[in-house]
């Protein structure tokens, strides 16, 4: 045990380190590798489509959330089957091996449609591991007072790879903080650009986590008792109270995670506004996750003692006006302010959120009842870009980040009003019990 957390959570943690690194690389590397033209849009871009002109930003848009379309929709389907089988292990490595196949592709792939069927295989790639690992992760906890660290750990990790990824694609595609162009690198009589580079090290990062998890990972034996459970995703409360918690948290990690999303497809409009750097954007980017890295550890604990739906509420409440903020700045810094509060508030509702569904997942099976939350969030990944996009294309600069504010408003609202408390916090304060 390491700072109190179980050694194969840790191992969980710094394996989606990894792969969450090499993920994060293509947010920031695929909108410039599409757009530096070694990519073709030749006939797609300004096609009208439904009365509609497809422009750069549109199609960017569409390759980013691929991926997170895909990769959410599959979830419940391999998470359910992780349930019935209790193999997570196996889901995990098959998972990393083919995100790991679709990153080493883009190097030789020059057609948008052939960027858009890598994306999409390292979106199926994604639907196998994330669900299995959320479940290793929740079932490696040995009582519910312990839930919220675990996830407050792992998310921690995770978050170090999704946030710092940027900052280090934009290093290793320009060759230096600050730096602007595509640098070229040379070894063993080789030369291949900073988007190989980049590509690269996503292959690398997935290949690293598929060691650790083959190696450090075992399947626990809690995970085979689902096979006699119901494992069905309920919309309403069983006992008849409104909606069913889970759901609710589903639908506000979809809103929450759509905020996020917003940002990345408009690097160009928002650099130019700002009169920024690449490197400063990708800063900025990363500022919701720095917050994230901070605080997740903390809050997830607090979570095992306090409860957690105060966080939660706590969490809707701040978000709003977060993300309604970055659609009115015009100084790159008080854009960096702002993302670094929507990241309080991410991390106030995502670790709490994974453990209050974890309570309820004994009754109703891990993989299937944490999927609802990693689909969620995967699909408010997906859509983010694409809303963005199109918002940004029918309105204006912060038509985006006024829509993400009321989304933000409306899970506020559901939350408060269906999500209930999972924890019995008496007069001993780590005593905690799931709801029937």
């Amino acid at each position: 045990m390491v700072l109190g957390t179980d050694n194969r959570v840790l191992t969980l943690a710094f394996a989606r380190l990894a792969d969450a690194l090499g993920n994060s690389f293509l947010i920031i590397v695929l909108p410039l590798y599409i757009a530096s033209g070694q990519v073709t849009l030749t006939g797609i871009a300004g096609a009208e489509l439904l009365g509609f002109v497809l422009r750069e930003e549109t199609l960017i848009g569409l390759v980013l959330s691929l991926f997170g379309l895909l990769n959410s929709f599959g979830q419940p389907v391999t998470g359910r089957i992780s349930d019935r089988t209790g193999r997570r292990r196996s889901f995990v490595l098959v998972g990393l091996l083919i995100f790991a196949v679709g990153s080493a592709s883009y190097p030789f792939l020059s057609s948008y449609w052939a960027v858009l069927v890598a994306r999409a295989l390292q979106g199926v790639g994604a639907a196998f591991t994330i669900p299995a690992t959320i479940a290793l992760v929740n079932d490696y906890a040995e009582s519910d007072s312990e839930r919220g660290g675990n996830f407050g750990v792992f998310n921690t990790f995770r978050l170090i790879g999704f946030g710092f990824g940027p900052i280090i694609a934009g290093v290793v595609v320009t060759g230096g903080f600050g730096a602007e162009g595509v640098v070229s690198y040379a070894l063993g009589g080789l030369s291949f650009s900073g988007f190989t580079a980049a590509f690269a090290v996503a292959v690398a990062g997935a290949l690293v986590s598929f060691a650790l998890v083959a190696v450090l990972i075992e399947d626990p034996p809690v995970a085979a008792d689902a096979a006699s459970k119901n494992l069905s995703v309920a919309v309403f409360d069983p006992d008849g109270n409104g909606l069913d918690s889970v759901f609710v948290l589903g639908v506000g990690t979809f809103m929450m995670a759509t905020t996020i999303a917003l940002f990345a497809t408009l690097e160009g409009p928002i650099r130019a506004r700002l009169d920024e750097s690449t490197f400063m954007f990708s800063v900025q980017f990363a500022a919701v996750v720095i917050a994230n890295v901070l605080l997740q550890v903390p809050v997830g604990r607090a979570s095992d003692r306090i409860g957690r739906r105060p966080f939660v509420v706590a969490g809707f409440v701040v978000l709003v006006p977060a993300v309604y903020a970055q659609g009115l700045v015009t100084d790159p810094w008080l854009m960096l302010a702002a993302r670094f509060v929507q990241g309080v508030a991410v991390a106030l509702v995502f670790a709490p959120s994974l453990a209050l569904a974890g309570d309820l997942a004994g009754q109703r099976g891990s993989g299937t009842t944490l999927s609802v939350l990693t689909m969620a969030f995967g699909l408010g990944v997906a859509a983010g870009p694409l809303a963005s996009g199109l918002l940004y294309n029918l309105g204006g600069f912060s038509t985006p980040f006024t829509v993400g504010a009321a989304l933000a408003l409306i899970a506020l609202v559901l939350t408060y009003w269906q999500v209930e408390e999972t924890l019995s916090v008496g007069d001993d304060p780590t005593a905690a019990a799931p709801q029937d």
